[in-house]
């Protein structure tokens, strides 16, 4: 395949024409969107009783195809260790990364890629045995921490111990699945990944009893789906995917509600479900994108609430995560 030189820095050095050509026209002539995900982190993104791939993370990969093919099982989904998945998006084997990848400077500057937005604000943790009696991370010195690598957990962890004067000895696995196995048989006091994904791991255990996630934070973590760079239709079109779910909500308009709201006459609903302007047009999709997107995949509320919500077993408090007018910072701007 012809490369182009990238003129930034980092492991990006050679990006792949495709790269700089229409992804959106890739997308549609191949009629499917492909989706870097992570293999298996329920609640975001795992495969169900029936093989099929289930999760807040997979559900943004159903949107984005409603908005630009008006089908959201139309997703061929890629599943992606931590360590490939920058690659994969580099090379062009996916057309968009949504895979709890953390949105940071040097990802965003030297990767060759663009963060689209944030879909869930995490932040990382601590998950200990239960029998240990600790209570918090201050007790945590000397303590042997499993972790992944290829993930911002790494240099959290570094900065974390030295700041407090502790230390730690690290076990690194590659994979989630390797880190929970280590934590279970022993071979580390203590678990530390993003929050989120501790809960998610915790349940995975014989006895998630036997395991309990300390109070503190001790990152920022904001998690969102990222593209490559050079292509800023196809950014536009991902960015305003993940905010028109956004506006949904704040909006009231739902999975369950959308059809009968085409008959509102309220300017933004009217504006955002297709029935006045052509805000799709700039995109390259159909004026009803939106519309598609809810339909067929909901608001930010309803895939919140059925992945790692209150309509799930992980019952995780909307918290950073609601919309801004509700306590959180969640926060899209208008359609208009």
């Amino acid at each position: 395949m012809k490369t182009v030189r990238w003129l930034g820095v980092g492991i990006a050095g050679w990006l792949p024409a495709l790269a700089m050509a229409s992804t959106l026209e890739t997308v549609q002539n191949r009629d499917s969107l492909r989706c870097g995900v992570n293999a298996a982190q329920p609640g975001f993104s795992s495969l169900d009783d029936d093989d099929q791939y289930r999760g807040l993370d997979t559900d943004v990969c159903r949107a984005i195809a409603a908005a630009a093919l008006g089908d959201a099982t139309k997703v061929d989904f890629v599943p992606l260790d931590s360590v490939e998945r920058f690659t994969a998006l580099q090379s062009g084997e996916v057309d968009v990364l949504s895979r709890t990848t953390t949105w940071t400077s040097s990802r965003d500057t030297t990767l060759g890629m663009h963060f689209t937005g944030v879909s869930y604000y995490d932040g990382q943790a601590f998950m200990v045995a239960s029998d240990l009696g600790v209570q918090s991370a201050k007790e945590l010195d000397g303590a042997a921490v499993c972790t992944q690598s290829g993930t911002t957990s790494e240099l959290n962890l570094s900065d974390y111990f030295r700041i407090n004067g502790m230390t730690y000895d690290p076990v690194v696995f590659d994979a989630p699945e390797q880190s929970i196995a280590g934590f279970e048989a022993g071979r580390c006091d203590v678990l530390s990944s993003d929050a989120s994904q501790l809960y998610a791991q915790r349940m995975q255990l014989a006895d998630p009893s036997m395991a309990l996630v300390l109070p503190e934070i001790i990152s920022k973590e904001p998690l969102g789906p990222a593209v490559r760079q050079g292509d800023d239709q196809w950014f536009n079109l991902v960015k305003w995917s993940l905010f028109a779910m956004l506006n949904a909500e704040e909006l009231g308009i739902t999975q369950a509600n959308v059809d009968e709201q085409l008959s509102s006459e309220n300017p933004d609903v009217m504006r955002l479900l297709g029935q006045d302007g052509h805000f799709g047009e700039a995109m390259g999709v159909n004026v009803d994108w939106a519309y598609q997107i809810i339909k067929q995949v909901g608001n930010y509320a309803d895939i919140f609430d059925r992945n790692v919500g209150a309509g799930s077993d992980f019952n995780i408090d909307r918290g950073l995560n609601a919309l801004w007018r509700d306590g959180g910072i969640q926060y899209a701007p208008p359609i208009r």
